[in-house]
């Protein structure tokens, strides 16, 4: 039986994971036992999932629902803990062999620190903590021997084609991506799209930052980031490649010239299923691919005139250091203001690319260091916003 513990549980990956948790039974416990759950908010689904799966440990980020998940789980023999230490310590204080770190945003760094300190696997589907710390976050699991499995249907795609392969015979990695839903609009339509329609992605199900990131582009290029850290490959060796249809997940292009990619249907749980399951393909209840009837597979450059975070965000990855955790900081801030309609759409990639252009880059080496340019990002962003409200 499988241990695991799902750090984000109420999230758009937390609650997937639990639909694979049920397979093939929809029995809870006969293939995985969930030894720690955590949410921020939603206590009444963290509670809700805690009594059915029954684990050792709970906790809720936000401690103002504490009293509320404790009432819920009354008479059960599940430990309820609160706050960002009560989440770090359900990370990493529990039988679990593996962690399903979901939680979003750079709110996962720390229990992810403590997880891989504490010797855990790790099946990685939060982006910012690698893009922010990647050298701190990879050292520490290179020191620990634990394994960083990737979630991300693209980084699970290049990691499923690199399985068996000689890495000195790659030559490039491809990331494919959608284009979001706007990749058919021009500037100045780009320039009146409202949070509502930037929330309606065209093929994935996901939470409201990530789409939001998807629409301006923001979301490739911190894959390219994590990308870089995951496969330890230079950024010039990473691409990226528009497929509206986002069957190809992504390609790794070998010296011999010929590619290898990853195709399925749009569907989380496949890469979520093969990392809980630590690349054993078992049987799933999802739908199988069928090409005939999508009838052709298209691809494009990324326009980066129209959607121009994209090399901003890459520009960030070369420069190294603390920009990409300064640049994150301040889009994840951007991304609150648009759906607040303080800010246009397209003033997400403006604010980020005149932010790197004046950013004093520092060494990474330290979580001090990175977590105070997380800080100093969504300050600066929250300043120049300010002249726009």
């Amino acid at each position: 039986m499988k241990k695991i513990a799902i750090l984000g549980v109420s999230g758009s990956i937390g609650r997937q994971a639990l639909d694979v948790c049920a397979w093939p039974s929809e029995q809870p416990g006969d293939e995985y036992q969930i030894c720690a759950m955590t949410a921020y908010r939603d206590w009444r689904f963290l509670a809700e999932a805690a009594r059915r799966w029954q684990p050792q440990t709970v906790a809720i980020g936000d401690e103002a629902f504490y009293p509320e998940l404790k009432a819920a789980l009354s008479g059960l023999p599940v430990e309820v803990l609160a706050g960002a230490e009560g989440v770090q310590d359900a990370a990493a204080d529990n039988d679990a062999q593996l962690v399903l770190a979901a939680i979003s945003g750079m709110a996962c760094l720390q229990p992810l620190l403590a997880a891989i300190s504490a010797g855990k696997k790790i099946a990685l589907a939060n982006k910012e903590a690698l893009v922010a710390a990647g050298e701190l976050v990879t050292g520490l699991a290179a020191r620990h021997q634990t394994e960083l499995m990737p979630v991300d249907s693209e980084h699970s795609a290049i990691w499923q084609c690199l399985r068996g392969e000689d890495r000195a015979s790659v030559s490039r990695l491809i990331l494919t991506a959608s284009g979001g839903p706007f990749r058919g609009l021009s500037a100045a339509e780009l320039e009146q799209v409202t949070p509502a329609a930037a929330l309606r992605h065209p093929n994935w199900q996901m939470g409201a930052k990530i789409t939001i990131d998807s629409a301006t582009m923001v979301n490739k290029g911190l894959e390219i980031i994590e990308a870089h850290w995951l496969f330890d490959m230079p950024y010039q060796q990473i691409e990226v490649l528009i497929h509206p249809e986002s069957i190809i997940h992504s390609l790794v292009v070998f010296g011999d010239g010929s590619q290898k990619a990853l195709l399925s249907c749009p569907d989380m749980r496949q890469p979520i299923a093969y990392a809980l399951n630590e690349r054993r393909r078992l049987p799933a209840p999802l739908p199988e691919l069928d090409l005939a009837a999508k009838g052709s597979l298209t691809f494009s450059h990324p326009d980066t005139a129209r959607f121009p975070a994209l090399a901003v965000i890459r520009s960030a990855g070369e420069m190294g250091g603390t920009a990409p955790a300064y640049l994150n900081g301040a889009n994840e801030f951007l991304v609150q203001a648009f759906l607040a309609e303080k800010i246009s759409f397209t003033a997400i990639s403006a604010i980020l690319e005149r932010l790197l252009a004046g950013y004093n880059n520092q060494e990474a080496s330290e979580l001090a260091a990175v977590c105070q340019a997380d800080s100093q990002g969504r300050r600066d962003a929250e300043r120049i916003a300010g002249g726009l409200f």
